[in-house]
């Protein structure tokens, strides 16, 4: 599957759309892969951090955190003239969880972004798709670049099927979340493809 930068003018005005969600902890990067792969400006409903989080929000590993996103971030990418997709970065404090199901209603699939240093944070999300049947990939963040962490041991520790895609990623990078959304985008489209051939089987 091909993942050029694309011309906006080129898009077709019958493109069809697809919608991905970007989930994980909170200060996982979530706004910073938006950002990154956005062909435009994302939107964004950060907010400053300010005392009323403390004792709220888990700044343990995050502390030069000053921001949170408190609603979704959104931005866009065109992956060629017949279509276009979505991405919606979901809050990760767990007081905001109450607006999963409405970000997921009709995603395509979803990225689940991990940081090893909080490797637990990321169990919610995993849970969450696993338990609704949306088909996503882990996405996880290499904050200096580099992952000290055998991605297998990463895997065993989510207890992640065999054909769940795992990718190592830089969040600030392009091409980084580009092989992470191709990664998903595959797996996508591997599962659409058992199901119709699973259609196909005589009863």
């Amino acid at each position: 599957m091909a993942f050029e930068d694309s011309d906006l003018t080129a898009v077709s005005p019958d493109a069809a759309t697809a919608k991905i969600l970007i989930a994980g902890g909170f200060g996982v990067g979530k706004t910073t892969l938006v950002g990154t792969i956005s062909e435009t400006e994302p939107l964004r409903t950060e907010e400053l951090i300010t005392e009323v989080s403390v004792g709220v929000d888990d700044l343990a590993g995050v502390e030069r955190k000053t921001t949170t996103t408190v609603a979704m971030d959104f931005g866009r990418i065109t992956l060629s003239p017949a279509l276009v997709v979505y991405l919606f970065g979901a809050p990760g404090q767990d007081r905001f969880w109450f607006m999963w199901d409405d970000l997921s209603r009709g995603a395509l699939g979803a990225v689940v972004l991990a940081d090893t240093r909080r490797l637990d944070s990321c169990f919610p999300s995993v849970d969450f798709f696993e338990h609704r049947g949306i088909p996503f990939a882990v996405g996880v963040n290499c904050f200096d670049g580099y992952c000290d962490e055998d991605p297998e041991d990463i895997r065993a520790a989510l207890d992640l099927p065999p054909e769940v895609p795992l990718v190592l990623c830089d969040a600030r990078d392009r091409e980084s979340v580009k092989r992470v959304l191709l990664a998903l985008l595959e797996h996508v489209m591997r599962g659409l493809a058992a199901e119709a051939s699973a259609d196909r089987q005589p009863v």
